[in-house]
């Protein structure tokens, strides 16, 4: 049997432009329906506190219970009933961000906007960045289409649409949708800007109607090309308004990508340098025009990175990154840290949140495989200038993060399972189609495509459907089941994304007091507060953090002389109703629920 014939009946059953086609369609309509599907987790619900402008009014837990309802207010506009009002809410927004915030204000200020017209539900606050990832696959598109052709544009679309790191991403209330629009669409205007500037001589234009004859018709041949070639010299010279035109929305597109993706994310820095990188290579003898766009964009950004930028810098928590001191370890984790970046970004995507640190790597140094196969595929077809494009819009930035990570000890290309180099995403995608369309028989190409687009789909599916992504609605479900009962929760972490989820999800007309304390303090709290009879409860719901976060418990014996002195306490007055394990896709949702109901002979 020839192995060949599967591959040729794929190649005419479906072409490679339908296949992209029928790719970019799914990944649309998976964004579309699958927007309210899962809880928010940590991180979307303090962008939604922060979209507020409230984020000045959160007060952390004391060792006294506060109304849950009282914190669930925050996460809706304050009232106004004046133009001062809105001006005060959007300057409290703006504050907020200087304080401990480590992120630039453009999408905080997009979601708070967002957040006046459509309100603060899971589908409503994530419709955002569905928007700018379905721009995000066309700017894609694009991208391919002025490197390449049509064809790799529409390869292009579809790999960074099915992506499964960026579908999750889509569909998240943090920054990395638009950051990556911002990115492919910057990479797309410099390319035409670029390609602006190129002349070609009428003689290169005369090869594309040059009449293979004889010698005897060789100065008939010439008359015809160089007519051709005048007429088209002429044709272009005589719509130079167009050209303009043109000129000035590419302008336009790569400043302005550049302003929102510095207000973005300030790692996106990177991504300048990348470009100013990209733009010397080929163009260098425009290449001061190419700077002067980029360096404007930095220059509209610089009054929020005096102001704003710089107190972020001071108040951030820098110490999270940091670096250990042995040069051994030092350099495991920073080749940890590259291959994780890639495993998650080019192939596992949300999984690598609860895989094993060894399954990230290999899959890092799967994806590392398949680039040096592109490289040396597209070196053979000496293809060069498309391979050192691709190789400095992907590769570079990380290269330039981990040199940043190297000269100042830290540890940030790993950090948020690689979602802070996401900007490498389209440029090493480009890589692999420039692989396709330049060093892949075409008898395969329809096949390896149809491949990783499959592969791709199911990873993104099996995210979606078969990991756990509902931890606060069960937590919700059992206090409601008597809403008007005072309820006590009683939590072993302060942390405000745990606060501020149950405040989100459980009703706020439901009788329920919060106290939320540090692991080794609880029990003490809620013995005061249980003895005091002026406060009865007849419910208490005991959530025990599997990670409290800020103030996890160091040792195993400590977290288990913990729980003892909170069951002790309990025991006393509460008889155990309920108990329950609840595991989302992190550490950071992992709970034991048990519900505790008043003992009348206690």
């Amino acid at each position: 049997m020839n192995p060949g014939l599967p591959v040729k009946a794929l190649q005419k059953l479906v072409s490679l432009e339908r296949l992209a086609f029928a790719a970019i369609a799914i990944a649309i309509l998976l964004r579309i329906f699958s927007l309210g599907s899962r809880e928010f987790w940590y991180d979307e619900v303090l962008s939604l506190l922060l979209s507020t402008g409230q984020r000045s009014a959160y007060q952390t837990p004391t060792s006294l219970p506060i109304p849950l309802a009282e914190y669930t207010s925050l996460l809706n506009l304050p009232i106004e009933s004046s133009l001062q009002d809105i001006v005060l809410t959007f300057k409290n927004l703006l504050l907020s961000l200087l304080q401990g915030e480590p992120h630039p204000p453009i999408f905080f200020l997009s979601q708070h906007f967002w957040l006046r017209l459509f309100g603060n539900t899971e589908a409503a606050m994530r419709s955002l960045n569905l928007i700018f990832s379905i721009a995000a696959i066309f700017s894609g598109y694009s991208l391919g289409k002025v490197v390449l052709n049509h064809r790799s544009g529409l390869l292009l679309a579809a790999f960074i649409g099915i992506n499964p790191y960026y579908l999750f991403h889509s569909l998240n209330v943090r920054m990395y949708a638009p950051l990556v629009l911002w990115t492919t669409l910057s990479a797309t205007a410099l390319l035409h800007l670029i390609k602006s500037y190129e002349y070609k001589p009428s003689i290169e234009l005369a090869e594309h109607w040059t009449i293979p004859n004889t010698s005897s018709r060789k100065s008939h041949s010439s008359v015809i090309t160089q007519d051709l070639a005048v007429s088209v010299i002429n044709q272009q010279n005589n719509s130079p308004t167009k050209t303009v035109q043109h000129l000035w929305l590419w302008d336009i597109l790569l400043i302005g990508s550049v302003t929102a993706g510095l207000l973005t994310f300030y790692f996106y820095g990177y991504w300048v340098i990348t470009l100013a990188v990209l733009a010397l290579y080929l163009d260098r003898k425009n290449g001061w025009q190419h700077s002067l766009r980029l360096a404007t964009g930095v220059v509209i950004t610089t009054p929020w990175l005096l102001w704003g930028g710089l107190k972020q810098i001071r108040n951030a928590d820098l110490n999270r990154f940091g670096a250990d001191k042995g040069l051994i370890t030092a350099f495991l984790n920073h080749l940890q840290g590259l291959l994780s970046t890639l495993g998650t970004n080019l192939l596992l995507g949300d999984w690598v949140s609860s895989l094993p640190t060894a399954s990230v790597v290999l899959a890092g140094c799967l994806v590392i495989a398949l680039i040096i196969t592109c490289i040396l595929g597209l070196w053979r077809k000496c293809d060069r200038q498309n391979l050192f494009m691709a190789l400095i819009l992907g590769i570079l930035p990380l290269l330039l993060g981990l040199a940043v990570d190297i000269i100042t000890q830290k540890y940030t290309l790993g950090f948020g399972w690689g979602r802070t180099m996401i900007i490498i995403l389209p440029g090493c995608l480009l890589l692999f189609v420039m692989w396709l369309e330049k060093a892949v028989n075409s008898q395969w190409r329809t096949f390896l495509a149809s491949s990783l687009l499959m592969l791709y789909l199911a990873i993104a599916i099996g995210d979606f459907s078969l990991r756990q992504r509902s931890v606060f609605h069960p937590i919700a479900d059992l206090v409601t089941q008597q809403i008007n009962q005072p309820t006590l929760i009683a939590m072993n972490s302060k942390a405000w994304g745990h606060v501020m989820r149950l405040a989100y999800y459980i009703p706020p007309e439901a009788n329920v007091m919060l106290l939320a304390q540090h692991p080794k303090k609880l029990a003490d709290a809620l013995e005061k507060v249980l003895n005091d009879e002026n406060k009865k409860y007849d419910r208490v719901v005991w959530l025990d953090s599997g990670n409290p976060l800020w103030s996890r418990l160091k040792t195993t014996a400590e977290i288990t002389t913990a729980q003892e002195k909170i069951q002790q306490v309990l025991a006393q007055k509460f008889s155990l109703q309920q108990s329950r394990n609840l595991k989302g896709t992190m550490d950071l949702d992992d709970f034991n629920i048990k519900l505790y109901i008043r003992s009348i002979a206690k």
